[in-house]
């Protein structure tokens, strides 16, 4: 049998992402054969006894994969060492384990994919994939024609340039508006990030929109359901050919910087 990296193997078993197992590696978690791994580029078969917290891992069978509607105040992982509630807390009555397709922040709600598929998850979260969101957010006070440019060119962050991402006010809530925002990257906390910068904080955050997918009406904050064969293609052909998604969304970008 061909050998892989701990990591991925993992990953493959529906442990965690590979990011998330790299931290149980390195955490000292993870063991082979009852030696405790704490190298990056360990190497395994598979037929190796593989352990996780003393637990053994087996890949999984069955590929599942799962559209939430996650509330706030859950986090975006399987486990947390304060005690606090996981997404994975939310799911009853699945006997495979599964683990978030990247993450929405503690205080954000919206659409999260879970699933065991390790490959799955590396293509949509991989930074080529270039795989737009799409946000609805209250926002303090109302962005204006000069915040819609900014988001054009690509606003300037703490971390560097962010790309050109959409911006455009839908709403109004009292004296505040009610945005939808459209990027392609995934930063830690980059949409109340980019709304700081324009001086127009958030108040309220929902992801509503994942590439091909929108967040099912249906769901209440909470509850989950699996994803359509119809689903997983075009979200799969969205990953493996994004170009036309882009050309079409940055074409309009250009339109509405130009006004």
């Amino acid at each position: 049998m061909e050998q892989m990296r701990l990591q991925k193997y993992l990953s493959e078993c529906g442990v965690a992402s590979r990011r998330a197992a790299e931290g149980m590696i390195a955490e000292g978690r993870v063991a082979v054969d009852g030696v405790t791994v704490s190298e990056m580029g360990f190497k395994v078969t598979g037929r190796e006894r593989i352990t996780v917290d003393g637990k053994p891992v087996k890949p999984e069978r069955n590929r599942i994969y799962i559209m939430m509607n996650k509330p706030v105040s859950v986090l975006s992982s399987v486990s947390d060492d304060r005690g606090r509630k996981c997404v994975v807390d939310l799911i009853d009555g699945l006997k495979e384990r599964v683990y978030p397709v990247g993450r929405l922040d503690y205080d954000t709600s919206g659409l999260l994919l879970l699933t065991n598929d390790g490959d799955f998850t590396k293509k949509m979260t991989h930074p080529s994939s270039e795989i737009w969101k799409t946000y609805e957010a209250v926002v303090r006070g109302e962005p204006n024609e000069g915040n819609v440019r900014r988001f054009a060119e690509g606003l300037e962050l703490d971390d560097g340039p962010a790309l050109p991402a959409l911006l455009s006010v839908i709403g109004h809530r009292g004296s505040n508006a009610v945005a939808e925002i459209r990027i392609r990257e995934g930063r830690n906390r980059q949409v109340r990030r980019m709304m700081e910068a324009i001086k127009h904080p958030v108040l309220k955050l929902k992801r509503v929109g994942f590439g091909t997918l929108e967040l099912d009406p249906a769901l209440k904050p909470g509850a989950w359901r699996y994803l359509t064969d119809d689903e997983l293609r075009r979200l799969a052909a969205c990953a493996e050919n994004p170009a036309h998604e882009k050309d079409r969304t940055l074409s309009g970008l250009s339109r509405d910087s130009g006004k």
